[in-house]
C-alpha cells in the first residue's frame, strides 16, 4: 500500500475552526479493507485454546458528509469493529483508512484528530470527578492546542453547540440528566472538530423522549460540521430515522449492505428481513413478534459450515449448507448481499 500513515503534526497547533473543513475529494472519509479480527479463548501449557473470528473480512466505504448504520444482534462484532476503527484494538488482518491514509502504525494521538467515538452509556463514560469543562477541554489540553484562556472560549463555545447551558461548565456529571450528560460526551467528541464520529449505541441508554432529542443534535451537527458517521445500533427504528446507508452485520461478517431505502423497503438477505420482523409493533394485543428463527444462535468459535445463518434460516437449502457465500455487487441496484438466494 502506497499511502502514508497517519502522523502527528509537528508545528504549534491552533484552535479548530467551526466551520466545516472537510475536503469534497473523491476519496471516502472512511475505508474498511478486508478487516478481521481474532482472538484466542482458553488453552494452556498442554492445552490449544480455541480460535473466534469477532470481524471477519468486513470492507466498507463511507462517503464523507454520509451516515453509515451498521446494525446486527447483540455479539456479532458490532464493538470489536469500532474499537478497530478507534485504534483501541489492532486487527488481525485488513487495514482502516482515514481519508485514505492507513490507520496501522498511525500516532494515535494524530488519530484522535480525525476520528472520535461517542460511546453507549454516558454514566460511566464521563470521570465522576471532573467539572464539565474539565472534561470537554481534555482533549485540547491533551494535544496541546490553544491556551488556556482559548481552550476555555472553545469548550464554552462547544457547550453552546450540543445545546448546554453555560452554567454547565462548572457542574459535575452527577449533577446532570442522562441526556445532558451523552450531550457532554458529544460536546467532548467534537471539540476538536474532527471528520469522522464513531457512534456506539449513542441512545440506547436513554429515555425514549430523550433519543429523539439526541438524534435530532447528531443531524444537526452533522450538517453544521459536515461529519461522516458510523453509526452502531441494534434499534433499527433509531437507524432508520438517522442512516444515508446500512450493512447488517452477522457473526462477524456483513451479509448485505445498501441504501436505507433498499434495506428497510426491499430486503434481500433472510437475516435483514428477519430483524426487521422482530420489530416491536406499536399496537397493543398482539405480542412479542415470532420470527421463526429460534431461540439458540451458533457458536462464534465454532461457525458451521457454509453460509454461518443456514442453521436459523428457513429457506436453506443444500448448496447453503455447503458453501460459504460471497458478498457480491447486485447489479446497477448500489447494494451487495451474501446469500446464494438472493
Amino acid at each position: 500500500m502506497n499511502a502514508q500513515p497517519i502522523t502527528e503534526v509537528a508545528e504549534s497547533r491552533p484552535l479548530p475552526s467551526d466551520s466545516a473543513s472537510v475536503s469534497r475529494a473523491v476519496t471516502p472519509a472512511l475505508e474498511l479493507c478486508g478487516l478481521s479480527k481474532t482472538f484466542t479463548l482458553g488453552g494452556g501449557l498442554f492445552k490449544r485454546g480455541r480460535t473466534l473470528g469477532a470481524v471477519s473480512n468486513v470492507s466498507l466505504r463511507i462517503p464523507r458528509g454520509q451516515v453509515m448504520g451498521l446494525v446486527g444482534e447483540s455479539g456479532c462484532g458490532k464493538s470489536t469493529l469500532a474499537k478497530m476503527l478507534l485504534g483501541l484494538t489492532t486487527p488481525s488482518d485488513g487495514d482502516v483508512l482515514v481519508d485514505g491514509r492507513p490507520v496501522r502504525g498511525a500516532d494515535q494521538k494524530a488519530l484522535a484528530r480525525h476520528i472520535q467515538p461517542i460511546f453507549q452509556d454516558p454514566y460511566s463514560s464521563l470521570n465522576p470527578r471532573k467539572r464539565i469543562a474539565q472534561i470537554v477541554g481534555l482533549p485540547l489540553r491533551v494535544h496541546g492546542i490553544g491556551t488556556p484562556r482559548e481552550q476555555a472560549a472553545h469548550v464554552a463555545e462547544t457547550l453552546d453547540v450540543v445545546g448546554l447551558p453555560r452554567r454547565a461548565a462548572e457542574q459535575f456529571p452527577g449533577q446532570l440528566s442522562g441526556g445532558q450528560r451523552q450531550r457532554v460526551a458529544i460536546a467532548r467528541a467534537l471539540v476538536m472538530r474532527p471528520d469522522i464520529v464513531i457512534c456506539d449505541e449513542p441512545t440506547s441508554a436513554l429515555d425514549v423522549s430523550v433519543q429523539a432529542q439526541i438524534l435530532n443534535l447528531l443531524l444537526d451537527l452533522k450538517a453544521e460540521f459536515g461529519l461522516t458517521y458510523l453509526f452502531i445500533s441494534h434499534d433499527l427504528a433509531v437507524v432508520e430515522h438517522l442512516v444515508d446507508r446500512v450493512a447488517v452485520m452477522y457473526l462477524g461478517r456483513i451479509v448485505e449492505e445498501g441504501t436505507r431505502e433498499q434495506i428497510f423497503g426491499s430486503p434481500r438477505h433472510p437475516y435483514t428481513r428477519a430483524l426487521l420482523d422482530s420489530a416491536l409493533t406499536p399496537e397493543p394485543g398482539l405480542g412479542v413478534p415470532d420470527i421463526g428463527l429460534g431461540d439458540a444462535t451458533p457458536d462464534p468459535s465454532d461457525p458451521p459450515a457454509g453460509c454461518a445463518f443456514h442453521p436459523r434460516c428457513p429457506k436453506a437449502q443444500a448448496t447453503c449448507r455447503q458453501q460459504r457465500p460471497r458478498l457480491e455487487d447486485i447489479r446497477g441496484d448500489n447494494a451487495r448481499v451474501a446469500c446464494h438466494l438472493a
